[in-house]
């Protein structure tokens, strides 16, 4: 498993897992950006690769692979910086940080955690919102920040809005204002991708750092 380590890796009382999404890899400007604000604000992060992105694949792994990867992944950090899993936040873009969601919301050798970092969370495949993917959500009990575009086609904000009441934990949703589901604004917004991707870098190290210790 390809990894990047940012910040420190002894002292800190924390630390954030990042997974990435679908599409992309570990080297998303996204999840650049909050690693190295949270390294910044002191707190450890683990960027990695799922399986099919190191095989050179474009198409994700099968759900169960991803399902160990991210749990390989999550045991990898906590290794590395010394913390017990329950001082981890688990989280990334998209189908990483659902991933990270599942892993921790399991019926079966749940994972324990932090609090869950949701950006981009996929609530339904495209074109198909009557599939939504919250079957796992009623047994998240660790606080959630999902910070999600204003037009994300896969997670409307009513329809993201009444799913995270099945929730238990407390859960903060943050909307980007234009930003669809790859944090891209209009045009006729006045907005940069630039500008998102700084907007979600501070709000999560806020939210992070904010977590109880």
């Amino acid at each position: 498993m390809n990894t990047i380590f940012s910040g420190p890796q002894h002292g800190a009382d924390r630390a954030v897992l990042l997974a990435h999404g679908a599409g992309s890899d570990m080297h998303a400007a996204t999840l650049g950006a909050v690693a190295d604000a949270l390294a910044g604000a002191g707190i450890p992060s683990l960027r990695f690769n799922y399986p099919y992105r190191d095989a050179g694949r474009k198409s994700p792994d099968r759900a169960a692979v991803l399902d160990a990867a991210t749990r390989e992944a999550a045991a990898e950090l906590a290794a590395r910086t010394s913390l017990p899993p329950e001082r981890l936040v688990l989280g990334g873009r998209s189908m990483g940080g659902r991933y990270c969601s599942i892993v921790v919301g399991a019926d079966d050798d749940p994972v324990l955690a932090l609090g869950l970092l949701l950006l981009g969370y996929p609530l339904h495949p495209a074109g198909k919102p009557d599939q939504l993917r919250i079957d796992h959500f009623p047994r998240l009990l660790v606080p959630c920040l999902f910070a999600s575009g204003t037009r994300d086609a896969l997670a409307g904000q009513a329809a993201l809005t009444e799913a995270v009441k099945a929730i238990k934990g407390p859960v903060t949703l943050h909307w980007l204002e234009s930003a669809d589901h790859g944090y891209r604004p209009k045009k006729a917004s006045g907005r940069t991708l630039d500008d998102v991707t700084a907007e979600v870098a501070e709000i999560s190290v806020d939210w992070v750092a904010a977590l109880s210790a």
